[in-house]
C-alpha cells in the first residue's frame, strides 16, 4: 500500500519504505504491467544505444566491464545493476556516478503518477519493477551515449526486457533459480535467451550454449556469436610473481598481452566481443586502460591487506573464487566468513573452496531466506557465530600479519563486511 503522503513531499528514504512494502514485494514475472506504464511514461524505447546483459554469473561484472572500456574511449555511459550492496542509488550510475537522492525522488514520483493515471484501475507494480521504470526515466532525461541493462531474474519475463535494446549478452547458464526458471540448463537457456531480438546482434559468453538458447536465436533471427566459435581468448600462463596477462581474437581483431582486469577475463572477453559488435570499440589504448580500471563493488574487493570479498553464492561463481584464491593467499592462511542464503546450493557453493581454506568461521543470515550458521555446519564444520559482523571479528582477531581473510557467499554477507569497514574507517 502507497503512503498517504504526497508523493511530491517523499524523500528517498520515505521512497524505499514504501517500495519494499507493496503488496506485489515478492518476485511476480511478466512484462504486461511494466509495459503499461512504461508506455505511459514513454519508456519503451531510450535515446541511447541499449545492451541487455543477461545470464546466470558475471552479468554485474561483464556491465562493470563494458561501463569502463566505453568510458575509456570518450562515451557516455549509464548503467542499470541489482541488488544494492550499502546505499540503494548504487544501482543507478551514469559516467560512473549515482543520480542525487532527489532525482531519484523525481523519478519514483513520476512512475507513481503514470502507474495510477487515468480511468482505468491502478496497476499494482513489483519492487523490481518500479525501480527499473525509475532508473529508465533517469536515462531517457541524461541521454547517455549507451544504456547497460542488468537483467534482474532470467530474461524473457524480466522487467528490463520491457525496453527495445540494440544488443544482448547472455553471460553464462547455470542452474539458480530453478522455481521459476526451471530444472535444467536448456530450460534456463531458453528463458536468458528470451532478451534476443530480430536482426541484432547477440553475444552468448558461455562456453558450452545449451540447444534451446541457440535454437531459439535461429528461430528469432538474431546473429548469435559463441565463445569458442566466434572469438577466442586464453589466458597467458604467469607466476604468482608475473603480472598475468591475457589474449582475444575475433571480429578480425587480435589483441595480445592485455591486462588482466580485478574482474573474470571471461567476462572481459565477452564485453570485447559485444564491443566488437558495435559501433563503439575503442583502440587498444582505451581498452587496456579500460581493463586496468575496471572494478566492482563486492567482487573480489580488497578492503584492507588481509581482508577480501566476493559475492560468489552458487557453485560457478564459487570454482571462479577458488581458481583466484592462491594468489590472493600467498604463504599465509586463508580464513573464510561465510553465510549464505538457504535457497541455494550450498554444498556445490562451498565444495570449490574447501581444500583452499584452512578455517572456517560460519555466520547466520537474518530474514526468512537466511540459512542458520547451523545449516551451514551440516557441509562445511567451522566456528558458528550469529552474525556476520560476529564472524568477522572472530577471523580477524585469529589472522596472522600473513593470513588473509575473505567473505563470500551472498550480497547480504558482502554487505555486512562493508558496513563493518566502513564504521571501522570513521
Amino acid at each position: 500500500m502507497m503512503s498517504n503522503l504526497d508523493p511530491q513531499q517523499r524523500s528517498l528514504a520515505d521512497w524505499l519504505i514504501v517500495l519494499e512494502n507493496l503488496n506485489m514485494a515478492h518476485i511476480e514475472l511478466g512484462l504486461s504491467r511494466m509495459t503499461t506504464v512504461a508506455e505511459r511514461l514513454g519508456l519503451l524505447s531510450l535515446p541511447s544505444y541499449v545492451i541487455i546483459v543477461g545470464g546466470t554469473n558475471g552479468k554485474g561484472t561483464t556491465c562493470a566491464l563494458l561501463e569502463s572500456l566505453l568510458r575509456a574511449g570518450g562515451q557516455s555511459v549509464g548503467v542499470y545493476s541489482s541488488p544494492h550492496l550499502v546505499d540503494y542509488r548504487e544501482r543507478v550510475r551514469i559516467n560512473g556516478e549515482s543520480p542525487v537522492a532527489e532525482d531519484f525522488c523525481a523519478a519514483f514520483s513520476a512512475v507513481e503518477l503514470a502507474r495510477t493515471q487515468g480511468d482505468q484501475p491502478d496497476v499494482a507494480l513489483t519492487y523490481f519493477e518500479f525501480t527499473t521504470l525509475a532508473a529508465l526515466w533517469l536515462f531517457r532525461a541524461a541521454a547517455p551515449d549507451v544504456v547497460l541493462l542488468e537483467v534482474g531474474l532470467g530474461g524473457r519475463l524480466d522487467a528490463t526486457n520491457v525496453v527495445a535494446s540494440d544488443q544482448s549478452i547472455v553471460t553464462t547458464i547455470a542452474l539458480d533459480h530453478t522455481d521459476w526458471l526451471g530444472s535444467d540448463r536448456d530450460s534456463v537457456g531458453f528463458e536468458k535467451a528470451g532478451i534476443f531480438r530480430h536482426a541484432k546482434p547477440a553475444v552468448c559468453g558461455d562456453p558450452h550454449p545449451p540447444a534451446r538458447l541457440l535454437a531459439y536465436a535461429e528461430q528469432l533471427g538474431t546473429p548469435l556469436y559463441c565463445t569458442g566459435r566466434d572469438y577466442v581468448w586464453q589466458q597467458a600462463e604467469a607466476s604468482l610473481e608475473d603480472s598475468p596477462h591475457w589474449s582475444f581474437s575475433g571480429f578480425g581483431l587480435q589483441l595480445d598481452c592485455l591486462p588482466q582486469p580485478s574482474l573474470p577475463v571471461m567476462n572481459a572477453a565477452t564485453a570485447l566481443a559485444t564491443l566488437a559488435l558495435s559501433p563503439f570499440m575503442p583502440n587498444i589504448h582505451a581498452i587496456k586502460e579500460g581493463l586496468t580500471r575496471a572494478q566492482l563493488t563486492g567482487r573480489l574487493q580488497q578492503l584492507q591487506p588481509q581482508l577480501w570479498v566476493d559475492v560468489a553464492h552458487n557453485p560457478e561463481s564459487a570454482t571462479y573464487l577458488a581458481s583466484r584464491i592462491p594468489r590472493i593467499k600467498g604463504q599465509g592462511r586463508c580464513l573464510a566468513v561465510v553465510g549464505m542464503l538457504k535457497d541455494k546450493d550450498i554444498p556445490a557453493s562451498l565444495a570449490p573452496l574447501q581444500p583452499l581454506i584452512d578455517d572456517w568461521y560460519l555466520a547466520s543470515l537474518s530474514g526468512p531466506r537466511g540459512a542458520t550458521a547451523n545449516e551451514l555446519a551440516q557441509w562445511q564444520p567451522g566456528d558458528c557465530f550469529n552474525s556476520v559482523s560476529d564472524a568477522l571479528a572472530a577471523a580477524q582477531a585469529n589472522a596472522t600479519e600473513q593470513d588473509v581473510v575473505i567473505a563470500f557467499g551472498s550480497f547480504f554477507t558482502v554487505a555486512d563486511v562493508l558496513a563493518c569497514h566502513t564504521e571501522a574507517q570513521q
